[in-house]
């Protein structure tokens, strides 16, 4: 069976974002795995407009050229882990734009998440996760959460290092086990596909 393949989405925009350090450092320890293989993807490139179609794609299809391309590029994943930063409680609004742009490409696929923010992100993820399920994916149990101490730790905008090493001891056992979720559920839901596809054929 072919490894998974698996995207890392980048989930905040700004110029002054603190997303960078830990999508770099979780795609330092996906990459370091033979069960996957991840991309990262940043929602910056893609330069979505608000979504402003007819319907979910569905049940239309996609008019916006910048949409089908996000959807083209999606399909080509197994699964999805996302870069999440905590704004008022939820997820940034290009985050939750990029979510609605599609529908087909992320039902039936594994998300994890590495969130970050005051709570470790917790609040955004959770939302996240609720999004998730009516997209049809596979949110897993497992996430890595940035929080408290060690979030103004390594923020450099709040004075922090910038360096995720001066807390990765405890973030690692929570990397390794999403990681382990999402390749476990990857090869899983690629098993079900492929059997529906058998069976539409």
């Amino acid at each position: 069976m072919t490894k998974p393949k698996i995207a890392l989405i980048i989930g905040s925009t700004r110029a002054v974002r603190f997303a960078d350090i830990p999508a770099q450092w979780m795609l330092a320890q996906a990459q370091a795995r033979t069960d996957m293989t991840v991309e990262l993807l940043d929602l910056r490139a893609y330069h979505l407009p608000l979504f402003d179609e007819m319907a979910s794609n569905a049940y239309v299809p996609s008019q916006d050229s910048n949409a089908v391309a996000w959807q083209k590029k999606l399909a080509e994943y197994d699964g999805y882990i996302f870069v999440v930063a905590e704004y008022n409680h939820s997820v940034t609004g290009v985050l939750k734009n990029a979510l609605d742009q599609a529908y087909v490409e992320w039902a039936h696929k594994p998300m994890g998440a590495i969130a970050y923010g005051s709570m470790g992100g917790a609040r955004a993820l959770e939302h996240l996760r609720m999004i998730a399920v009516e997209l049809q994916m596979v949110p897993v149990r497992n996430a890595v959460h940035i929080g408290g101490g060690d979030f103004w730790k390594v923020h450099p905008g709040m004075g922090g290092s910038g360096n995720i090493a001066d807390i990765e001891a405890a973030l690692l056992p929570s990397a390794n086990a999403m990681l382990d979720d999402i390749a476990w559920w990857a090869k899983a839901t690629v098993a079900a596909r492929q059997a529906d596809q058998a069976s539409a054929a």
